[in-house]
């Protein structure tokens, strides 16, 4: 691995059409050639961190109520809520919808 002397971020290969490689870094206009001998020996795809949902996924809305609001997505009349308390006591609790035909969620 290769980093940028000017930033420290991780240099990125790149291939050209004619048959050119070099390393370059993505927030600066930094490139380093690559010698003929020099050799990629493997490539790794980094792979994302799963989330959690912050909801509790499917489960928190098994037994929620509905209401009547329009939704942003679909224009749907009826909306399934959940409200939480989620800054301090003395703030209000922020609702959640979820869309009873799309399944979008929004939140107010």
């Amino acid at each position: 691995m290769l980093f940028c002397p000017t930033d420290g971020s991780l240099l990125m290969v790149e291939s050209g059409p004619q048959g050119w490689t070099r390393f370059c870094c993505q927030t600066c206009p930094y490139i380093h050639p690559m010698e003929p001998s020099d050799k990629i020996t493997r490539k790794i795809a980094l792979k994302k961190k799963a989330v959690d949902d912050i909801m509790g996924g499917d489960d928190a809305w098994a037994n929620v109520d509905k209401t009547q609001t329009t939704c942003p997505f679909c224009n749907n009349k009826e909306a399934f809520f959940l409200m939480v308390q989620l800054r301090s006591a003395d703030e209000p609790m922020t609702c959640f919808y979820k869309c009873t035909n799309c399944k979008q969620r929004w939140k107010e």
